[in-house]
């Protein structure tokens, strides 16, 4: 039997590429990102009660990854990119239905003029315009469970690298995205299977494309473009 899944939403977030995204949600708490809905369901009673919960669960869609072909097997990026894994052990995006979940941070539930009810979410790792299929709120009582194991994923939070964004580089970001922008940073953009000191690596984030290269421990920010 099959069945057709229609967008709610869409995020609005401070990336317009995938690279440099957080690998999980929850991973930069700093980040914040809106959620928009479609007109549709800018209903104000469907949101009732919502304001209660500290944290959403939000069901969206890999579309840039949608009518694409599934692999039973992928590469994960933390195994370095050289071992295939199954790909229900993983949250590869080339999956049999390219549905993606993530557990965010809620921020406020406001009413607006323009685009009726919309969510602010903090911790997201999703694409601008990313479609949303649904929200569902989390639930610590039975979705938390501090004794699980983790397979070949981290268990704990990234975020070790050191940071030189020199001041006059790190003037051209709005003061409200700096600390963000550092945090995603920290976590190292890069490939798991990429270390090339010289390399200079790109990454749009809320309109810029901030140029850094990485030595050791050490990201070094080197250049700032409008985009």
């Amino acid at each position: 039997m099959k069945f057709t899944v229609e967008p709610i939403a869409h995020i609005k977030s401070d990336f317009s590429s995938k690279f440099g995204i957080p690998r999980q949600s929850g991973l930069v708490d700093e980040l914040e990102a809106k959620i928009i809905f479609e007109p549709q369901y800018r209903i104000p009673e469907a949101f009732r009660g919502l304001e209660g919960y500290s944290h959403v669960w939000i069901l969206w869609q890999f579309s840039e990854c949608a009518g694409k072909e599934w692999s039973p097997t992928v590469r994960p990026p933390r195994l370095g990119g050289n071992k295939r894994m199954g790909v229900f052990a993983s949250r590869s995006p080339f999956r049999p239905n390219s549905i993606g979940l993530s557990c965010v941070k809620l921020i406020s539930v406001d009413e607006t003029e323009e685009n009726g009810t919309v969510l602010t979410v903090s911790g997201a790792d999703l694409l601008d315009g990313t479609p949303i299929i649904d929200i569902k709120p989390y639930l610590p009582y039975v979705d938390a469970h501090p004794e699980a194991s983790g397979g070949f994923a981290l268990q704990d939070k990234e975020g070790s690298l050191e940071i030189d964004f020199p001041n006059e580089l790190l003037a051209a970001i709005p003061e409200d995205k700096q600390e963000a922008l550092t945090a995603v940073l920290r976590q190292d953009p890069r490939p798991q299977y990429h270390n090339d000191p010289e390399r200079i690596y790109g990454l749009e984030f809320a309109g810029f494309d901030v140029r850094f290269k990485i030595r050791d421990n050490l990201l070094t920010v080197v250049e700032i473009k409008k985009i």
